[in-house]
């Protein structure tokens, strides 16, 4: 104790900063574990899983990445709920209208979890909506276009109590 002020390091901050290095580091290491790291969504990702629901539906269409948008969170705590958002930004004037969208479960009991069908146009597209998952598992969006082209989108859930086991 010499009466030199002593620095006072703020705890939030060494907090938050090993919070984000822990977070960081659990991720890279669950990461191969779980298939995540090539299944986030990255436009141009081949990385699609063999659904079979999905697979007739393509009957060899080519995908493409980037403008279709799936937000789900990374981690559930209920898959019971897990909440779910799609868009797509449409441009104008280009004719490119939306027809269907369907998404998909790797491994859900039944693989087509829902298809929106749009009669009319819409000026954009927004869903927002709760879908349950029956465990860790990668979610797949399909768009297809008026002229036939598929627009798609995926992302990877860990849950940690999965639904689905009464097989609906």
């Amino acid at each position: 104790m010499n009466g030199a002020p002593r620095k006072r390091v703020r705890a939030g901050r060494v907090r938050r900063g090993r919070r984000r290095w822990l977070e960081a580091a659990g991720a890279l290491v669950l990461a191969p574990v779980f298939g995540l790291a090539s299944a986030q969504g990255v436009p141009g990702s081949p990385d699609v899983p063999g659904i079979r629901a999905l697979e007739e539906y393509r009957a060899g269409r080519a995908l493409r990445f980037g403008r279709l948008k799936l937000t789900v969170p990374r981690i559930a705590d209920n898959g019971n709920a897990v909440p779910m958002r799609i868009t797509m930004p449409i441009p104008a004037g280009t004719g490119a209208t939306v027809r269907v969208i369907r998404l998909y479960s790797e491994t859900n009991p039944v693989a087509l979890m829902a298809q929106f069908e749009f009669v009319v146009p819409p000026p954009r597209v927004e869903i927002e909506s709760r879908i349950r998952l029956a465990g860790t598992q990668r979610v797949v969006a399909i768009a297809e276009l008026a002229d036939g082209s598929l627009e798609a989108d995926l992302t990877s859930v860990i849950v940690t109590l999965a639904a689905c086991l009464d097989g609906t």
